[in-house]
């Protein structure tokens, strides 16, 4: 990282990123959030949060895991994903020994505020292909209105 500071020409901010980004690598994610709403590195599941005209969209990537094993609640202006993912492997009975056990298993729990705006009776859930989406509808005074110009 050092040789490309010198031989080739960057902003100060440009070089103050490629650091950030070389130490957060090297931290392995073991360090803070880098943003106020952010979350450590490798949270599970991760997830997408939007907004269109009339609902609030959340995908929650969760692959490997069955409909019935999530948990999706609203509770006074929170979502909350939880559930838990059991570990495919066989049983431990001394004839499988692993080597390497990357994927997360066990409990897991996702929170996040929502808008005020939100109605927590319209929240519809659907999981399909490893993606849960969650739509929350708006309440009607939040819903952009046409106004007819006399």
């Amino acid at each position: 990282m050092i040789d490309t500071m010198f031989h080739r020409p960057q902003a100060l901010f440009d070089q103050l990123t490629t650091l950030h980004q070389a130490l957060s690598r090297s931290l392995a994610g073991d360090g803070p959030p880098d943003a106020i709403r952010s979350v450590a590195a490798g949270s599970f599941p991760g997830i997408n949060v939007g907004r269109t005209a009339g609902t609030v969209e959340v995908y929650a990537f969760a692959p490997g895991l069955e409909a019935g094993a999530i948990d999706v609640t609203v509770e006074r202006g929170v979502l909350k994903i939880s559930g838990e993912r059991r570990d495919p492997a066989p049983a431990s009975d001394g004839t499988v020994q692993a080597y390497a056990t990357e994927r997360p298993q066990g409990r897991f729990a996702r929170a996040l505020s929502l808008p005020d705006d939100v109605d927590a009776s319209k929240v519809e859930a659907t999981y399909r292909d490893g993606v849960l989406r969650i739509s929350i509808g708006l309440q009607e005074a939040a819903q952009p209105q046409r106004i007819p110009v006399r």
